[in-house]
């Protein structure tokens, strides 16, 4: 049974940042033996109150009291916070790619006497606690060999190697599929109940907050709303719903989380035929092998499928060629052979790509939220190379106020929003192309569920004015949810086509597998 002494206490958090207070006097409590949930919606302050434990935003700058077993404490540096047995895991994985398993596991804390490197100490600890976590790797091994949710291990196995007492995890399984999640939650509930170490879990993916945390610190507008405690029957929660917390995090109940689509489907806009596409890393093996897609005006069609599938390669080698080689097969845009073999190609011919990865292919982080927006098609808002600045402001203060993007001003630097902010920004860049067809790969990764709705409803209208789109998402309850068809994908193949209407995940998973 958990403990319920308090290992973690942080009273009274303020944090500001210029004209924004991103923290409002919050507190929080960990116990010892818990695994504890931080939720909101993006912006809510989730982040930012785990920099300030952890030492990234060090004492002083901000204003409130940290207790650690009892001990004030006064964190200056990441390295001190994990001195005290703090240790975070960011969502983008602090990792060296080129760098083992092992070289990765002791960076700053190298297993060496007179400066000199004890290899085989090393290979011997990292072994030791990667077999803690059911790593079963050469240790020897480039990060860069494993999939994410291997590294994801690795990250885990680095923190208990550093003597964790407890562990904060921002957004751990926003880029796994479903198994690899199940197993890093499985490792959670193992090492609070045999190594009796805690964990802050921060998620958007309501599910599984359910299914592990012992208690739920819902966050809204910077301020704490609520803690909930979960009663549990044999690991099942009795008590919290996922409506329960959903109606904390964004102050009121979202009662159909996938809205409904009541537009009229029309003929058939885009047609992808026999795309044959080898991988550029092994050009005699097909990534995808004779795809053939269709797409009606007004309809939005889901790829579905497990991790490495093809979908995301069937995106950007279509879009532009942008990934693969030896590229076959034909597009067609109403019937009639097109060339967007190019990204200029495609996006003259109507055709966008909002990418998986918004902060490496979707955004330039360093630019403000209006040079993002117009920034794929500038000759809407130049004459003679010459941008006129005063159009380009109120297109981007026109995007802004159509997707209800949350900013103070259209100058902030895009790296500053929030990542549904960020998301909506993609959005907008994409949208002032004048797309006629809009690929969407992963759109609600790592957003909140208040956001996630939001973006349905944009899809939805989208749809409604004669696009054609095509949603990739690893969640098959939003597949299933926004989608008038279903393509299922696996091994580069397209193996069934479904109705969304009646398709179900146990229907997707088999004809997944069953390739």
């Amino acid at each position: 049974m958990p403990n319920n002494s308090i290992l973690l206490s942080m009273k009274h958090i303020t944090k500001v940042f210029p004209g924004v207070k991103a923290l409002d006097d919050v507190s929080l409590d960990v116990k010892t033996h818990e695994i504890h949930a931080l939720v909101g919606e993006n912006g809510a302050g989730k982040s930012t109150l785990m920099k300030v434990l952890s030492g990234v935003y060090p004492h002083g700058t901000y204003e409130g009291d940290i207790l650690f077993e009892g001990k004030h404490c006064t964190f200056s540096s990441i390295r001190q916070s994990e001195q005290a047995g703090i240790v975070i895991i960011h969502q983008e994985l602090a990792l060296s790619p080129y760098l083992s398993i092992a070289e990765n596991m002791f960076i700053g804390d190298e297993r060496a006497k007179f400066n000199i490197i004890n290899w085989d100490k090393t290979r011997e600890d990292a072994l030791k606690y990667m077999e803690r976590i059911g790593l079963h790797e050469n240790p020897n091994i480039p990060v860069n060999k494993l999939g994410v949710g291997k590294q994801q291990m690795v990250e885990i196995a680095k923190a208990l190697a550093k003597h964790a007492k407890l562990l904060i995890l921002d957004e751990p399984t926003s880029a796994l599929n479903e198994r690899d999640s199940q197993h890093l939650l499985d490792i959670l509930k193992e090492l609070r109940d045999k190594d009796n170490i805690s964990s802050v879990l921060i998620s958007h993916k309501l599910n599984e907050v359910a299914a592990v945390a012992d208690s739920i610190t819902i966050l809204r507008d910077g301020k704490t709303i609520e803690t909930l405690d979960v009663e549990r029957k044999k690991d099942t929660p009795v008590s919290i719903s996922e409506e329960r917390i959903i109606k904390g995090m964004v102050g009121r109940e979202i009662t159909d989380m996938f809205p409904k689509r009541d537009n009229p489907i029309g003929d058939v806009l885009f047609e992808i035929k026999d795309w044959t596409v080898q991988n550029p890393d092994n050009p005699e093996r097909k990534k995808l092998d004779g795809v053939n897609i269709q797409v009606r005006v007004g309809e939005v069609v889901g790829l579905a499928g497990l991790v490495g599938a093809g979908r995301t390669e069937l995106a950007m080698s279509v879009f532009g060629h942008a990934y693969g080689e030896n590229i076959t097969g034909r597009t067609l845009l109403e019937g009639k052979d097109v060339d967007i073999s190019t990204i200029p190609k495609a996006i003259a011919h109507g055709v966008a790509y909002v990418p998986e990865d918004r902060k490496e292919f979707g955004l330039i982080l360093i630019q403000n939220i209006k040079e993002n927006t117009t920034l794929a098609k500038l000759k809407k808002i130049s004459k003679a190379s010459v941008i006129n600045e005063h159009e380009e402001n109120i297109v981007a203060e026109e995007f802004c106020k159509r997707l209800n993007t949350k900013t103070p001003t259209i100058l902030q630097q895009t790296g500053n929003l929030s990542g549904g902010n960020q998301q909506k920004v993609v959005l907008s860049k994409w949208l002032f192309t004048d797309p006629r067809v809009l690929i969407l790969d992963e759109p609600t990764r790592g957003i909140d569920v208040g956001t996630k709705h939001e973006i349905y409803t944009i899809i939805n209208s989208l749809a409604a004015q004669g696009l054609a789109c095509i949603l990739i998402s690893s969640e098959m309850p939003e597949i299933i949810g926004m989608s008038d068809r279903i393509y299922v994908m696996s091994e580069g193949k397209i193996t069934a086509e479904l109705s969304g209407e009646t398709a179900t995940q146990e229907e997707i998973m088999r004809n997944i597998l069953n390739n």
